[in-house]
């Protein structure tokens, strides 16, 4: 079915944007999504506001990597740390352009996520990626479709303001 290779291909995906890329209805679409999710085809998460599909067997820890690197700002925060190992509040800030408040926001949010972790020295704050491994594989498994897709970029913009 055409719903399992755009989720396969775009880990993931909001509920929307397959809605857009096959050109179904909503009814049709949540017809389609529940019997998969019934079926075990794909991975279904749903918070508020938004609906998001995985391939079968993607762990939750996968899930919280993939959503964040799905957007913009996060994607960018993860790429530095990955890069450099850790980093100052002010080295992401500068490094990835974007306002303090808003580098503020995704650092505390991907804290809360157990992705990323700070920690003092020289009275300095550091943060640094909990699973350097896993967020490889994970680039690795996925690329360039995860690392490249910005359907979330508008969503990143609103979370900004």
């Amino acid at each position: 079915m055409r719903i399992i290779q755009i989720v396969e291909k775009n880990p993931g995906i909001k509920f929307r944007e397959i809605m857009r890329e096959t050109g179904m209805k909503n009814g049709v679409m949540e017809y389609y999504a529940a019997k998969l999710e019934r079926e075990g085809s794909v991975k279904v998460e749903r918070t508020p506001g938004q609906t998001r599909f995985y391939p079968p067997g993607t762990s939750d820890e996968e899930a919280v990597l993939i959503k964040n690197l799905r957007q913009e700002t996060p994607k960018q925060i993860l790429t530095a740390l990955l890069q450099y190992g850790d980093l100052s509040f002010g080295e992401i800030v500068r490094d990835i352009k974007k306002s303090p408040a808003t580098v503020s926001l995704y650092l505390s949010q991907m804290a809360y996520d157990g992705i990323i972790k700070s920690r003092t020295t020289n009275e300095k704050r550091r943060y640094y990626l909990l699973s350097v491994e896993k967020l490889r594989a994970i680039v690795d498994k996925y690329h360039p479709s995860l690392i490249e897709s910005s359907a979330d970029r508008l969503a990143d913009n609103f979370a900004a303001l």
